[in-house]
């Protein structure tokens, strides 16, 4: 997305959305807050977003939490008689806080909005409307860091291997492709930029919410306007849509009864392109750890089959190359010679993941490919966020050096890898707990 526009994507806000009630405690979206602040604090917000977007390279989600929070902070500190930045101190930050955590904000949230106002007091003080860098001195609670829930190596196994066990058995595995009508919504807009790029894991809500750099797309649903509850909801890997109850003018797969869940009927074929392409996509995001936004991302060329690699560009653009292995080489070649060419249409341009209606595959169906065929294999609800968190500790646990592991999810800082050296430690407590007779 060019930077102008992901300035604008900022300024916007939240648009219509209420969720700034969480943030700066009204009800009234973060538009219509930032419209009602006085002209120099709205001016301020405004160049800040111009200098995330365009200085700092932030993406339109980044630039969006950070201005979220800004205008909530500056919409409170005009409440208090600041009529210019200059007048904002360090007393104005701590009750903005305070405030929050009033109104229930969690420990998580609280520190991600003090992270905000750092930035954007460091940023003031460099541009001269401020005095001094007052944020500098704002303290922030420790967020508590959950344990990611992880699947034993086995049950990701039995993830990444059900679209073929469940051939023929009734079980939901998506829509075959039909032709004409308008384009699905499993398929991401023409310009998606950095959306979808959230992830409901295994008890975290947030795309990507492992890295901890700064108010990204883990943003509360408040704040950012996004909230996936539902895409790993069990409503089995059928295009989005189907959720709702509908069939979204989509036929049942032959060979189905036409019954039960719409657009849900059991595949009969091993040979099918949406069974394919679901069978690609788990052994992807498991082989590699990606992020589903980065996997929906990728184009043809991105993968190197002779190398086994693919080219992925992650957070802050910054490119990484990762590694897969030789199940998800198999499923990638067979869907890249038998399945994608199926459903490609000129609207597909060179994604590597396409939608039954041949535009790139959207994250939140992603989601809820992942979540379907974990539900039909009987495993614990996951998302493609909890393949992730499972292919960190896997690797950890199998003898992989931490940084190894930092480098191949992307992570900027070795304390969001860190976090898995943990999980593995409380599993092999609990291996000890229930093993020791002395434990």
């Amino acid at each position: 997305m060019p930077a102008d526009e992901r300035a604008r994507a900022g300024r916007a806000g939240s648009g219509s959305r209420d969720g700034a009630a969480a943030k700066g405690g009204t009800a009234r979206g973060t538009r219509a807050v930032h419209a009602a602040l006085p002209p120099p604090l709205r001016d301020a917000v405004d160049e800040f977003a111009d200098h995330q977007a365009t200085v700092r390279n932030r993406s339109a989600h980044t630039v969006r939490a950070y201005v979220t929070d800004v205008v909530s902070l500056l919409d409170h500190a005009a409440r208090m008689g600041c009529g210019d930045v200059s007048a904002v101190d360090l007393a104005v930050l701590r009750s903005w806080l305070a405030r929050l955590r009033t109104t229930g904000a969690a420990r998580s949230s609280l520190a991600r909005r003090a992270a905000s106002a750092r930035v954007f007091s460091a940023w003031a003080h460099r541009r001269g409307l401020l005095p001094s860098d007052v944020g500098a001195l704002l303290a922030s609670p420790r967020a508590h860091r959950e344990l990611p829930g992880v699947l034993r190596a086995d049950q990701a196994a039995a993830l990444v291997e059900a679209p073929y066990r469940f051939v023929g058995g009734g079980a939901p595995l998506g829509r075959r492709p039909s032709t004409g009508g308008a384009p699905q919504a499993d398929e991401a807009p023409a310009a998606t930029g950095s959306s979808g790029s959230a992830d409901v894991g295994a008890g975290r809500t947030g795309a990507d919410a492992d890295d901890g750099a700064g108010p990204t797309e883990q943003a509360d649903a408040a704040g950012c306007g996004r909230t996936e509850k539902g895409d790993a909801d069990g409503a089995g890997p059928t295009e989005k849509g189907d959720a709702a109850g509908g069939t979204g003018g989509a036929e049942p797969a032959e060979g189905g009864s036409g019954g039960g869940r719409p657009g849900s009927a059991a595949v009969d074929d091993a040979g099918d392109p949406v069974l394919l392409r679901d069978r690609a996509l788990l052994e992807l995001l498991y082989a590699t750890g990606v992020r589903v936004s980065e996997a929906c991302g990728l184009n043809v060329a991105d993968v190197d089959h002779a190398r086994r690699v693919i080219r992925v560009l992650g957070k802050g653009g910054r490119e990484r190359i990762v590694p897969y292995g030789v199940p998800a080489q198999r499923a990638l070649d067979e869907w890249v010679r038998h399945g994608r060419p199926t459903l490609a249409t000129p609207r597909s341009a060179d994604a590597l993941f396409v939608g039954a209606r041949g535009g790139r595959l959207n994250p939140t169906t992603a989601r809820r490919i992942v979540g379907g065929y974990a539900t039909a294999a009987g495993l614990p609800r996951t998302s493609p966020h909890g393949l992730r968190h499972s292919a960190a500790t896997h690797l950890l646990e199998g003898g992989a050096d931490l940084r190894a592991v930092q480098e191949l999810l992307g992570h900027s800082s070795l304390a969001s890898t860190q976090i898995y050296t943990h999980v593995s430690v409380e599993r092999l407590r609990s291996a000890y707990r229930q093993a020791h007779p002395r434990a």
